[in-house]
Parts: C-alpha cells; structure tokens; sequence
C-alpha cells in the first residue's frame, strides 16, 4: 500500500520523470531528495566530496549534472568527483 507521500514524491523523482522534465542540471535540493536525502545532506556531502553525482560550481550556485543523477539512480553505483563547494 502507498502512502499519499509515496504517491506525490515517488513519481516526481522517478528516472522516466527526471528524464522528461529536467534540463541538463537540476538542483542539489531537487537531487538530494531523488537519491533519498534532505537538502542539507547533499549540501554536506558536496562540500566532503561525497556527493554521489557529479556536481558543478556556476559563480554561486552549485548544479548537479542530470546524465550522472539518472546513472546513479539507475545503477545504484556513485559517481564521486570530490567537486568540493568553496
């Protein structure tokens, strides 16, 4: 049985979802919570080195890459880049 989160979240952070909807980089919030973390993990995990996704710095904004997020999730494997934010 689904849970009404279940039902709102699950779909929106799908691969097929993903695929569709995001550009070429999404947000670390957007990201985080696809891979099952809050925003503030993933935020932890950039400035460690540990974010599972490859990651870009533009000026002030930290993107992750939308190709590496959908490998990630669809291989279960991480793609570690040690992309620190400074």
């Amino acid at each position: 049985m689904h849970t009404k989160i279940e039902e709102t979240l699950g779909p929106r952070y799908s691969p097929a979802h993903i695929r569709a909807t995001w550009d070429g980089t999404g947000s670390v919030e957007d990201a985080s919570r696809a891979l099952g973390f809050s925003r503030a993990k993933g935020y932890d995990l950039i400035r460690s080195g540990q974010f599972p996704c490859r990651v870009l710095r533009i000026g002030r904004v930290t993107r992750v890459v939308t190709a590496s997020l959908l490998r990630v999730l669809e291989s279960g494997e991480p793609e570690y880049n040690d992309a620190r934010a400074r």
